[in-house]
């Protein structure tokens, strides 16, 4: 049962990667209507922000309490632009280097870190230590871009 359950995790990992170069692909489109990448990318939270609006009251859970959100870390807050950096930087990095090498780069980018942020146990997550296999990996990711680049 454990197997399943993570083979269902790991196909909605696949199919949330799957999804960005579509969602960078429809990105790209707004820029050419909007005539700018960041009034795109507001574009796009616009309509993802009243998406998950529309979730929250659908769900019904309660909200926490002011003081619960004022008790959080600082950097907690910074996801949203980091967010907006993201769908900005696709916008304008797709047409420039295509989907495939733009997103093999940003794997590498997000290997990279995620070792890091493993070895590390940064933001309050586990700690996974680096191992050469590990390491082995995220070598072949970058080897991977170079191949994608060729």
């Amino acid at each position: 049962m454990r197997l399943l359950s993570y083979g269902l995790w790991a196909c909605w990992a696949v199919l949330a990667g799957a999804a960005l170069p579509v969602q960078a692909g429809i990105n790209v489109h707004l820029r050419g209507i909007f005539g700018n990448p960041v009034r795109a990318s507001f574009v796009q939270f616009t309509v993802g922000a009243l998406f998950l609006l529309a979730l929250t009251l659908f769900a019904r859970d309660p909200w926490p309490a002011l003081n619960a959100l004022a008790r959080g870390p600082a950097w907690a807050w910074t996801g949203g632009i980091l967010g907006a950096l993201y769908v900005v930087s696709v916008i304008v990095l797709v047409p420039r280097l295509g989907s495939a090498v733009t997103f093999a780069l940003i794997v590498a980018g997000q290997m990279g870190i995620s070792l890091a942020i493993d070895q590390f146990g940064l933001f309050g997550l586990p700690r996974s230590p680096l191992s050469l296999a590990r390491i082995g990996g995220g070598a072949l990711l970058v080897a991977g871009v170079i191949l994608i680049r060729r």
